[in-house]
């Protein structure tokens, strides 16, 4: 006869096998969702960080486009300070310029009238004079003006010569200081007075063709002192100051 054996290892009931099945289906597919969930939620925070990599780029963007408007502003304003200043360099230069240019001719000396032809000389002989003449004339018309040959204090004016006689007509006298001189005679007109004080260009009077004068023009004389008898060369004396005659 055979012994009975019996085996060491129980028997599994078939419901236990079906749990066990069961569970271990359950496990794997926790496993799987939670790495779904882990892919889901990778795939967003990527998105976010894409997002906030774009809002960030737009706004370096708007700083830098902000930033080349504020440079563009200051280089404007920049050029602007620059041309402002510039225009008021030239404008005290011109202002300069025009300071020297009027102190220059305040300390120079000029012709007494424009657009003119020289006529009788100084000393020349003639029937027209008691000896002989006395300036230089300038042959213009009857109202031409009549300017103060340098800057000076009137000292005679008036018909009669200005008191050195009949001769020279409607005459006027300018005092110029260290002892010269300027006589303006045949005059039409006298513009000015005695004690008047009067600036080179400034003008005294008007041509004309009165007293001894045998046509329009202007009688010039440079004097030694404000009366008849002192004369010297005017146009020696004009051309001795840099005045062309």
């Amino acid at each position: 006869m055979f012994e009975r054996v019996t085996s060491r290892f129980p028997r599994t009931s078939a419901p236990r096998t079906r749990a066990a099945v069961l569970a271990a289906g359950l496990g794997t597919s926790v496993v799987l969702g939670a790495g779904v969930a882990v892919a889901v939620d990778n795939t967003a925070a990527s998105g976010a960080a894409g997002a906030v990599q774009a809002q960030a780029a737009a706004q370096s963007k708007v700083a830098e486009a902000q930033a080349k408007a504020v440079e563009a502003q200051a280089a404007k304003a920049k050029e602007a300070a620059e041309a402002k200043k510039a225009a008021a360099a030239k404008a005290a230069q011109a202002k300069k310029a025009a300071k020297a240019a009027a102190k220059k001719k305040a300390a120079s000396w000029i012709d007494p009238v424009e657009s003119y032809k020289l006529s009788a000389s100084f000393a020349q002989n003639g029937g027209m004079w008691a000896s002989k003449h006395s300036g230089q004339d300038y042959a213009v018309p009857t109202g031409t003006p009549v300017v103060a040959a340098h800057g000076g204090t009137v000292v005679k004016a008036g018909g009669n010569g200005a008191g050195d006689g009949p001769a020279y007509g409607n005459a006027v006298v300018i005092k110029h200081g260290n002892k010269t001189y300027s006589q303006y005679a045949h005059l039409s007109s006298v513009n000015v007075k005695v004690g008047q004080v009067v600036k080179t260009g400034q003008k005294i009077a008007l041509s004309g063709n009165t007293g001894n004068s045998s046509g329009p023009h202007l009688h010039f004389e440079i004097r030694s002192t404000p009366n008849y008898g002192s004369a010297v060369d005017p146009v020696k004396f004009l051309r001795g100051k840099g005045v062309t005659v």
